[in-house]
């Protein structure tokens, strides 16, 4: 299973904040042997949005949507999510249990109404419309949920309280596939050569060495090693080894000069 992250906000691309999802998600998966696939970023705009989820629940990936599942207008996730299933929205009993106990506590802290009837508690209720036969994913930051439809979950856009939800799943849900993402990296660095001379070396070893995948990263100002090349393989098993020695080999016919080598 792949794992993707959708990030929403006109704040994140406009500069107002800056996002702490996608290196907190790649940490997380990171810590647990597994890997994002793929991410992608969206302004406050529901057509985009509802677009992107209807991709999202498509793909069978395990995907985390970080951001505009609150009740101002400026928040559109749970309608896009229900447009995206072609679902209708509805009140999560269990949501509202939550958000009522929240409304209680609230009440006997600041002296606010824990009416349900209030106009506060029903703009509070609506944070738990979610697309019908949703799942909902505690919030343990304040009880607010989020919530799951399949293999997308749905978490607010507070690091504070979006992180612990995320990595809750991967320890509940998604426990089992732990590890199995896990890769190795070798390289080495490669000096005074141009990536398009040794293209046909790295297409040639990704052919001949299957589940190997060869990567090229190139500097031209590195404080150490000047102009080069990190020129590598990643994979799992002997397969590895075998495609390292391979490049190794490769390069030494091609005449380069090579540096340090690097595992990961």
């Amino acid at each position: 299973m792949n794992f993707g992250l959708i990030i929403i906000g006109d704040e994140i691309l406009s500069g107002k904040r800056q996002d702490k999802h996608l290196s907190k998600v790649i940490e997380l998966l990171g810590a647990r042997g597994l890997s994002l696939a793929w991410a992608q970023y969206l302004g406050d705009d529901p057509a985009r949005i509802t677009a992107a989820l209807r991709i999202a629940f498509a793909s069978g990936d395990a995907v985390f949507s970080c951001g505009g599942i609150g009740a101002t207008p400026d928040d559109h996730t749970r309608q896009c999510a229900a447009a995206a299933l072609d679902r209708p929205l509805a009140l999560h009993p269990q949501a509202r249990d939550l958000i009522m106990e929240r409304v209680r506590k609230l009440a006997i802290e600041k002296g606010w109404s824990d009416d349900p009837e209030h106009p506060d508690t029903v703009h509070r209720l609506n944070m738990g419309v979610f697309p019908e036969g949703a799942e909902i994913i505690t919030n343990p930051y304040n009880q607010i949920p989020g919530f799951s439809v399949g293999e997308v979950h749905f978490v607010p856009g507070f690091p504070v309280m979006a992180h612990p939800m995320i990595e809750a799943l991967l320890d509940t849900r998604y426990a089992h596939l732990h590890g199995a993402q896990v890769q190795e990296e070798r390289s080495v660095i490669v000096y005074g050569a141009m990536e398009a001379s040794l293209t046909p070396l790295m297409i040639d070893i990704e052919a001949r060495f299957g589940g190997i995948k060869v990567f090229s990263l190139p500097s031209v100002d590195h404080p150490v090693h000047g102009r080069h090349i990190e020129l590598g393989v990643k994979g799992r098993g002997t397969a590895l080894a075998e495609a390292y020695a391979a490049l190794l080999a490769g390069l030494t016919a091609f005449g380069a000069r090579t540096g340090p080598e690097m595992v990961r």
